[in-house]
């Protein structure tokens, strides 16, 4: 009681919007769904739940889809408040976290999951993640957008083929929020104090405000604060490097003693390290100009400050690191939507469009490379005696590296969309999509003390640099027909035309000793990491060639041209034209389409068959000796029912499905630690689908599990091989046919039961809630897997005892009762930093209250 009492103390471009705004409102249309669904009719009978998956309202048993959807009620009994909490609870989704860092975590639904995905210049994301009407799936980790005052979360399982676009491959996720209501004006505040065991204290304060300011207009504004509590604690460590070097009869360099640099983390030292603070806020306006136009603008901010290592290091201890620089990252991102939606006779229209702009500034500590790279050198005498890690007088200093970077992503989203009449026996739903994506990437690899000589040019202490500029664009057109062919049978068929156009420009690599010629003897080191033929050695020269081999032409003139991407060097990643360097490019087209029939004999039975593809589209590789990785496809059948037994009191659906995954992307360190991908084997995914709720006068059951068993066809290899058979070249197989995709557990299930008894003018509770997933791999490699170690299976179980009334409710809770270490992720620091696998656990056991208040 003493620690919560002490956390309530603690308590206490835009010019490109404007033109979309323009456009926006030029615009005749766009489709008009009843997005603010029915929340409170929704929750309060669990058989009549609204989605809009199908781009229309429709009850959620009427939908020929696997989805599974929480609403408003279900998202508050769970205390969802992030991503995380709610993947938990839908069977379908999995993800991995890259270090664990909130805001940086890798979606996958049905086992569709290579693993190394979530690099910056990678592949795009396999599912796609929705607010309301628009788009923010972003590059390099989900949108962790904050949850409260949402009307529902979709979960839509499996490629969705026509009304979806390229990054809803393997699925989508909606977040659906609650629109401004003209009916009258109310709000609400809610609070919570908790305390985490072997952590800190954690808090929140949120609050939404409903005003009409008119007969046909109202706002709506949301806010919050949260303080995630910390539990892995940096504790104090010490790391020797190499220092004397050893040699054999003959002379030879064959070892080295641990007698050099040696260096401790004491100013670094911190208990519950990993805190986070996250705040922001949401603001919506809807404005009714008569009875069948509705314009709602929308804005949302938030900023997530996060501190410390998210994973831990068994090796050191439970919940513990050994970490030696500052580690923090800085997430903020802003969001301006606008839906306009209206009817043109009986049809509804509906434009959404949206930009997103959102910033991220990060620390990372690297340690564990130096340490890493100084054990596989030292045969060589290690680091010491192998680099040049040396400061301007020749000295050698300390190995140790720490990693700054920042991304800057953009993404301007707009589409245009119609749907016919619902209750017409031939419907149709179709429209127009365009999207933009940039994102300005930005990597310092920095050694404190390196001479300005070793390191990349004009950036004294940089060993290696990554200054990017990346665009991703895609066009569409989606038609979708639907045909009731009799009283209880409907056919749909539809397709999706795309265009994708995404290029890649800029620097990455090592410095150039100006000193530096190539081919030249008694030559000083290149840079620190004595690389000749990377970084600004393949920077372009006023003459078109690269910097190297104007060098060993013996060329007179070997100036750079000036950098294409503002703060690099010069520009190593592009293509030379008589006009200057111009962006790498990979460009595509193509379709994806689904079919169902769907078969409805009464109102609480309906049974479905689909097939449906999705696509993600193809990129580039930064190393130009490896081109354009192409574009991967999935295949979806599946069938499927839902029904309404027992009066109303059962509900059970549930979808059995194979998903044929050809030649999906994989990525993977290629030669000298390069990240390259490449279109892998092809893969098959089989499973099933199944939720299920009891309504009885006081109690209420739900349960829902997924089952996944997802597996390669051809051999994985080391090098391209179109045959898959891995043969010359020093050519190996990573994974052989039949290893099972990782990340993705076979089984993962959620269940909820919650009693109610009325008291007087209220009513108290009690509830369970349990989640339970099963092992998995950390990645598709095998013994890479071996040696990052085996994602372990785990449960966990929630309790929560509280009371209701008609203005106040207050909840004590425990999460993670049986203090489990789940295992969210593996991880490493780099390719070669086995000797040290990360674990990204779920929050230890979590004791807390809440309460909250409407007016």
């Amino acid at each position: 009681m003493r620690q919560i009492c002490k956390a309530i103390t603690n308590v206490n471009r835009k010019g490109r919007f404007v033109r979309l705004l323009l456009l926006a409102g030029t615009a005749i249309s766009a489709p008009a769904l009843a997005q603010e669904a029915q929340t409170d009719a929704a929750d309060s009978d669990p058989n009549v739940i609204i989605v809009t998956a199908q781009k229309r309202s429709e009850n959620l048993q009427n939908v020929p889809i696997s989805i599974q959807a929480l609403g408003t009620q279900k998202l508050e009994q769970l205390g969802v408040a992030n991503f995380t909490d709610y993947a938990q609870q839908l069977p379908a989704v999995t993800f991995q976290a890259l270090g664990g860092t909130p805001g940086t975590n890798v979606v996958y639904m049905r086992g569709v999951a290579s693993g190394g995905d979530g690099n910056h210049s990678g592949s795009l994301p396999s599912v796609g993640v929705y607010l309301d009407e628009q788009p923010v799936t972003t590059i390099g980790g989900n949108l962790d957008v904050h949850v409260y005052d949402i009307a529902r979360i979709e979960s839509l399982s499996g490629p969705q083929g026509t009304l979806y676009g390229a990054s809803s491959e393997a699925g989508t996720i909606r977040i659906i929020t609650n629109k401004p209501d003209t009916s009258g004006f109310y709000g609400s505040v809610d609070g919570e104090v908790n305390t985490v065991r072997k952590g800190g204290q954690g808090y929140k304060l949120e609050g939404m405000i409903n005003a009409p300011l008119s007969p046909m207009a109202a706002l709506r504004v949301v806010g919050w604060y949260q303080r995630d509590a910390g539990f892995i604690d940096n504790v104090p460590g010490r790391r020797t490097f190499c220092g004397t070097a050893t040699v054999d009869g003959e002379g030879n360099t064959n070892g080295c003693l641990l007698d050099g640099i040696s260096v401790t983390n004491t100013a670094f030292v911190k208990e519950d390290y990993n805190y986070t603070d996250i705040y922001g806020g949401r603001a919506a306006l809807k404005v009714d100009l008569d009875e069948n136009w509705t314009v709602t603008p929308q804005f949302m901010y938030q900023e997530t400050k996060s501190h410390g290592s998210y994973g831990f290091d068994p090796s050191v201890g439970d919940l513990q690191v050994q970490h030696f620089f500052p580690e923090f990252r800085n997430d903020k991102f802003w969001q301006a939507a606008l839906t306009i939606e209206g009817k043109l006779g009986n049809w509804d229209m509906t434009y959404a469009g949206a930009y997103l702009d959102r910033k991220t500034y990060q620390s990372s500590d690297y340690t564990d490379y130096a340490e890493a790279y100084d054990s596989l050198y030292q045969s060589y005498g290690g680091l010491a005696n192998y680099f040049y890690y040396q400061d301007s007088l020749g000295r050698t200093i300390d190995p140790r590296q720490k990693v700054i970077g920042s991304d800057h992503f953009k993404k301007l989203s707009q589409e245009l969309r119609v749907a016919s009449p619902a209750d017409e026996a031939f419907r149709f739903v179709g429209g127009f999509f365009y999207q933009y994506q940039s994102n300005l990437i930005h990597q310092d690899y920095q050694i404190a003390g390196l001479a300005p000589l070793l390191s990349v040019n004009g950036q004294p202490g940089t060993l290696w640099l990554t200054q990017q500029k990346r665009v991703d664009q895609d066009y569409a057109a989606f038609g979708e027909f639907s045909l009731d062919i009799s009283p209880t049978v409907t056919l749909t068929a539809g397709g999706r035309a795309f265009v994708y156009d995404n290029t890649l420009i800029g620097f990455f690599g090592f410095g150039r000793n100006p000193a530096f010629i190539q081919g030249a003897d008694d030559n000083p080191p290149p840079n620190a990491a004595g690389s000749s033929r990377t970084g600004v050695a393949a920077c372009f020269t006023q003459s078109g060639v690269r910097l190297r081999e104007a060098q060993l032409a013996g060329q007179a003139n070997t100036s750079l041209l000036p950098p294409a991407v503002e703060g690099s060097p010069c520009t190593n990643l592009g293509v030379y034209t008589n006009d200057g360097v111009k962006p790498v490019k990979a460009s595509g087209s193509g379709g994806t389409y689904r079919f169902n029939a769907t078969w409805k004999p009464n109102s609480d039975l309906l049974a479905y068959a689909t097939v449906s593809r999705g696509f993600r589209p193809g990129g580039i590789n930064r190393r130009g000796d490896f081109g354009a990785y192409q574009p991967d496809f999935l295949t979806n059948y599946e069938v499927g029912f839902k029904s309404t037994l027992a009066g109303g009191i059962l509900r059970l659906n549930g979808a059995i499905y194979q998903q044929d995954w050809k030649n999906f992307q994989f990525a993977y360190l290629g030669p000298n630690s390069f990240t390259v991908i490449t279109n892998g084997p092809s893969a098959r995914i089989r499973g099933f689908d199944i939720d299920a709720s009891v309504s009885l006068d006081r109690l209420s059951l739900n349960v829902s599990g997924a089952y996944a068993d997802a597996k390669i066809r051809n051999n994985l290899c080391a090098a391209i091989d179109p045959t898959f058979t891995c043969a010359g070249g020093g050519n190996e197989i990573l994974a052989p046919v039949g290893t099972r995709l990782p990340i993705t557990p076979q089984w993962k299930m959620s269940g909820t039961a919650r009693y109610t008894v009325p008291t007087g003018t209220g009513k108290v509770y009690g509830q369970v809630n349990g989640t339970y997933q099963s092992s998995a791999s950390s990645d598709l490699r095998v013994d890479f897997a071996a040696a990052q170690g085996r994602l372990e299976g785990f449960g966990q179980v929630n309790l929560a005892l509280g009371g209701e009334w008609s203005a106040f409710s207050i909840e004590a809770f425990v999460r993670n009762l049986f203090d489990e270490r789940g295992q969210l992720s593996r991880f490493v620091q780099c390719g070669q930093c086995t000797q040290r696998p990360y674990i990204v656990p779920t929050t230890p056991r979590m004791i807390g209250v809440r309460a909250g208040a409407k007016f």
